[in-house]
């Protein structure tokens, strides 16, 4: 595993993908940073995580769409499903290299709450909940977009499907709200990932809200392997 993992960290700043989605994320986290701490003097820094979320949305199709349509294109994958290593073993590697990349980007935060606790005292309950939020949920994402990326060899069909993916979680709260009944309302709204984020982002660690973006990210891990265990065996 930790040589897949390697080897795909590797790949990813051997080309431009890396580098942009963390200057990018730098960048985004900058403006907030910015706008909701300096020229406001606060030390709230929800401004800086909330805009992780809609990044982590809309960017991480960029981290994901390659990490196996590329394989698929170049036909590389044989290779790596005939390879002396399990299928988890390598899903994870490949899952770990993104989320080590995506780890990268987000950090950023940590730096600028380091910046604000210098010259003010910075609430670190609610910074380090939201940054565990803001990788929980990334996990999640990178997860959805593996397992879409698995589906297909083209990386613009990855990355598109996992951007509409990413407009459906959005869109959950309001599907939520125009459910006929009560029950349904609930159980839709159970799958919101913007409320539970939302308690992350106020310094609430839920055992639940954690126990749900990890399953999340264990389904989708499963269902990859499970798309690469056909192919090897079908």
């Amino acid at each position: 595993m930790l040589a897949v993992l390697r080897r795909e960290f590797k790949a990813y700043f051997t080309s431009p993908i890396a580098y942009v989605f963390i200057a990018v994320a730098y960048v985004v986290a900058g403006i907030f940073f910015y706008m909701g701490n300096i020229l406001s003097n606060s030390t709230n820094m929800g401004s800086v995580f909330s805009s992780f979320f809609l990044f982590t949305l809309l960017f991480v199709p960029l981290l994901t769409m390659r990490m196996w349509a590329d394989e698929r294109r170049l036909k590389t994958d044989q290779a790596l499903l005939t390879a002396p290593v399990s299928l988890f073993s390598l899903m994870m590697g490949k899952y770990l290299a993104a989320i080590l990349v995506y780890l990268i980007a987000v950090s950023i935060s940590l730096v600028f709450a380091v910046l604000v606790s210098i010259s003010a005292v910075a609430n670190w309950a609610m910074i380090i909940g939201s940054f565990v939020g803001t990788v929980l949920f990334g996990a999640c994402v990178i997860a959805i977009g593996m397992f879409i990326s698995a589906l297909t060899e083209s990386q613009l069909v990855a990355a598109v499907g996992s951007l509409f993916v990413s407009l459906l979680l959005l869109l959950v709260d309001f599907i939520a709200s125009v459910m006929p009944t009560d029950f349904l309302k609930n159980v839709v709204g159970s799958l919101s990932f913007s409320s539970r984020y939302n308690d992350f982002a106020i310094g609430i660690l839920d055992f639940a809200n954690i126990f749900f973006f990890v399953s999340v990210c264990a389904v989708f891990v499963f269902l990859t392997i499970r798309v690469f265990e056909k192919r090897r065996w079908g």
